[in-house]
């Protein structure tokens, strides 16, 4: 009988089935393929759902990715309807596909519910999960039930494998953050050529404001944090820069307008992101990725955030000692966070004054942030190299335990 899996010269073809749920989660899967392409010199064929940054890698998605990149509770609901569409429409694509794994990459809303119409409709294909829920910082029970329907789980962040062990949630391997392939072009940013460019004011200190990427989080913060720029201003002249992803810089721009001191706002999508980091004498940050962004680049910070009234009542629910993703790394609360009602201009401004001259709380600060690189670099792969090696390992495991259940032929 003809092998349908492998080629013309007789080389078994891998089949691999990827959904991404949102942008996030495409540069992850981009990365991926091509560190499987990378590492498995044979053919690879793709299948599922994802971006642009996917796209280039010569990945096909099913449907748009914007279908489904939809964020919280509150935003899903309008669009639930046609995300379920979408969600049968890839189950049964992937079983059709009929890949050696299924890899979900992040967005559990929409992924999640994938993988298990997968494993009930084909049990034998293994689901490997890229990128943990945040099983740890609440639902925490979710881990457990993981394990019906997920195979394995790549984790970002070093303290995850050992909390899916508490939790008894799947096997979960840390493959590394990111963020960390991009160390040398934090550390390195040229801040002052930054600063040159922007004719910023040599003698003021520079505060790096950054709202949050959705624009959900701007709306909700943009006001308070310009109020407590300016409550600091009044003590200390300062220069404020402001670094926008491309979706909601127009929002930015027209909410900063008649902020005192105007600030400076440059593109987020650019090296400008990091130089500015390295400029900055502290930062004023929506929580977020950006907290280790910020870690890496060594720069002192308060961080602030709000969620919806919905959402805010289910803060009960949060088994962490903090939100700030930075903290939880390090194991200490180094940032300071201002969440909801605590989140006002007069806190968020006396946490920030101190960070701008030689005190002892910007001292505490920066010897905790030099632990950062240490605390999520891999002792030797890099994250997306990491993160294909354990694929292709849980595909051989689980290929090996079907051969050794099936017993000679």
């Amino acid at each position: 009988m003809l092998d349908v899996n492998r080629n013309g010269g007789g080389e078994r073809v891998l089949k691999i089935f990827l959904v991404a749920g949102e942008h996030s989660g495409d540069a992850l899967g981009a990365k991926l393929i091509a560190a499987l392409k990378k590492l498995r010199p044979g053919t690879i064929e793709f299948g599922g759902v994802g971006g642009e940054e996917m796209a280039r890698e010569g990945f096909h998605s099913l449907f748009p990715i914007e279908d489904v990149a939809v964020m919280g509770p509150l935003s899903i609901l309008p669009k639930l309807p046609r995300i379920l569409r979408r969600v049968y429409q890839t189950v049964d694509a992937a079983i059709a596909f009929a890949p050696d794994a299924v890899v979900i990459v992040d967005s559990p809303e929409f992924t999640h519910p994938i993988a298990k119409r997968i494993r009930t409709r084909a049990p034998e294909i293994p689901i490997i999960d890229y990128v943990s829920p945040s099983v740890w910082a609440w639902r925490p029970g979710r881990a457990k039930r993981m394990r019906a329907y997920v195979d394995h789980v790549l984790a970002l962040l070093p303290f995850e494998p050992d909390a899916h062990v508490r939790l008894g949630g799947p096997a979960c391997t840390y493959v590394g953050h990111p963020l960390i392939e991009k160390l040398d072009d934090i550390q390195n940013a040229d801040g002052l050529a930054l600063a040159r460019r922007l004719g910023l004011d040599a003698t003021k200190p520079v505060i790096l404001v950054l709202p949050g990427s959705r624009t959900s989080e701007v709306e909700r913060l943009i006001d308070v944090f310009g109020d407590a720029v300016a409550r600091v201003s009044a003590n200390v002249p300062v220069e404020v820069v402001i670094p926008a992803v491309r979706h909601v810089r127009d929002r930015i721009l027209a909410e900063t307008a008649n902020w005192s001191p105007r600030p400076h706002v440059v593109d987020a999508g650019t090296p400008d992101k990091y130089a500015a980091m390295r400029l900055a004498r502290s930062a004023l940050a929506a929580s977020g990725t950006v907290t280790l962004e910020l870690a890496l680049a060594q720069t002192p910070s308060v961080v602030a955030y709000k969620v919806d009234k919905l959402i805010a009542r289910l803060r009960f629910l949060l088994k962490v000692p903090s939100v700030v993703l930075a903290n939880l790394v390090l194991g200490k609360n180094v940032y300071p966070e201002y969440l909801q009602e605590a989140c006002t201009a007069d806190a968020l401004a006396n946490a920030l004054l101190p960070l701008l001259s030689d005190t002892s709380e910007r001292r505490a600060q920066l010897l905790v942030l030099a632990e950062t690189p240490q605390k999520l670099r891999l002792q030797s792969s890099s994250p997306s190299a990491a993160a294909a090696e354990t694929v292709l390992s849980a595909i051989a495991n689980h290929a090996a335990g079907k051969s050794r259940r099936a017993g000679p032929t």
